[in-house]
């Protein structure tokens, strides 16, 4: 990627923000507006250059459009994506949610019941993760909310819901509350009605300023996500993808994360923020474009 600032000529004195990377090979361009200027109220773009402000994550958006966008989905029906995401929540790695769900699904499409020992066999068995073996966490509890859940989904008249209401229904199954309900809506339907609120999104949120510093999504799930979609909206950005953006950025800058300052409103005169620049080793870390 190639960058520059580029002067909007205006009384004002206010600059554009001028992101150029290359798409097959030609180059392309995308137009920011001025680091100052607000995208929510009481919160700037900053520059695109800096680490987790507005603007860099709209650039890194854009690339990631340019590149192909996000491939959603880790089932072929419902029942396979409630699986998936029921196994990877709370307490389980991803690679360890993985794995347990490749289990799963393999008895799930070779047999047209799966009960609950079933599943509780399939998960108490160590799992094969990289190149070490893991026991799945909560395999007694999960067993019995997914066996629950199987029996029920057909309830769920899928076709005939949108997609907030398909997220309620997806709640009232056992184990299954707001962020694994989205996560099941956004796999299905590559929504943008929706978020994924886990601690690597509040964190990127905090960092902007778009939640506060006690950001509960357990008790203010729907007023969070209401926040996060209208941020996407204002800055003219797709939930689903940003959510999966932040999530994987987030996720793989772990540690360093503690050295990236929340970044300052610019000044206008100055058009400089006061967060810190992602050196290029960083972004290559956090699993840019």
């Amino acid at each position: 990627m190639f960058h520059e600032m580029n002067v909007m000529h205006t009384s004002s004195e206010q600059f554009m923000q001028h992101v150029i990377s290359l798409h097959n090979g030609t180059p392309v361009s995308l137009f920011l507006p001025d680091p100052a200027e607000s995208v929510v109220p009481g919160v700037a773009w900053g520059r695109f250059e800096e680490a987790l402000t507005p603007a860099f994550w709209a650039a890194q958006a854009w690339m990631q459009e340019l590149a192909g966008g996000e491939a959603f989905g880790l089932g072929d029906t419902l029942a396979e994506e409630v699986a998936a995401c029921l196994l990877g929540g709370y307490g389980a790695p991803a690679e360890v949610g993985l794995a347990a769900y490749g289990r799963v699904r393999q008895a799930m499409r070779s047999t047209a019941v799966v009960d609950v020992g079933a599943i509780e066999a399939m998960l108490t068995m160590p799992l094969n993760v990289g190149d070490r073996l893991v026991r799945y966490r909560f395999a007694r509890q999960r067993s019995r909310q997914l066996g629950e859940c199987l029996a029920r989904i057909a309830d769920i008249d899928e076709a005939a819901l949108d997609d907030i209401s398909l997220r309620d229904a997806l709640t009232r199954l056992p184990g299954i509350g707001p962020k694994t309900a989205s996560w099941v809506v956004r796999n299905r339907r590559a929504s943008d009605e929706v978020a994924i609120l886990d601690i690597h999104i509040v964190r990127a949120c905090v960092h902007m300023g778009i939640f506060g510093g006690g950001a509960t999504p357990a008790s203010d799930y729907v007023s969070l996500e209401s926040r996060f979609i209208g941020f996407c909206r204002a800055a003219g950005l797709r939930a689903s993808l940003l959510d999966a953006l932040m999530w994987r950025t987030m996720r793989s800058i772990g540690p360093s994360f503690a050295g990236l300052r929340p970044a300052s409103n610019p000044s206008s005169t100055g058009g400089r923020s006061k967060g810190k620049t992602a050196c290029p080793e960083e972004v290559a870390r956090a699993g840019t474009i």
